[in-house]
């Protein structure tokens, strides 16, 4: 989402996305004229007019779980949203917990009293 008109997004994902992803985004761009959504998010600058680019995680429950927000000048890094969304999908279905850096398929922890203090002795960590 951006302040940009969806014939601006039109027109972007025509000339440059199709370029760098084959089969196009799987969802749609959506315009923020005028920085409403923006602004309820806190991340409308007034001055420039436009949007920062942020990204927040919104269970289904419509509870925020994650929030980044990057300087225009920096790049996103998709690989650790889906890492990060597929982890919180993880962790809404089974009730465990994912460690740092977790991917699916790797050891989780299933949080508990006893646990406090002794992750040491359940989580092993793997050099690479």
């Amino acid at each position: 989402m951006s302040v940009d008109s969806r014939f601006s997004h039109k027109i972007w994902d025509e000339t440059e996305l199709s370029k760098m992803i084959p089969k196009g985004l799987p969802f749609p761009l959506l315009s923020d004229a005028g920085g409403n959504i923006g602004k309820v998010y806190g991340v409308y600058d007034s001055k420039a007019g436009v949007d920062i680019r942020g990204r927040f995680i919104i269970d289904p429950d419509g509870v925020i779980q994650a929030i980044e927000i990057l300087a225009p000048p920096v790049g996103r890094n998709v690989s650790e949203l889906i890492r990060q969304l597929q982890a919180f999908q993880h962790v809404r279905t089974t009730g465990e917990a994912t460690p740092a850096s977790w991917t699916p398929g790797q050891q989780t922890l299933k949080p508990r009293p006893e646990l406090v203090g002794n992750v040491w002795k359940e989580w092993k960590v793997k050099d690479k």
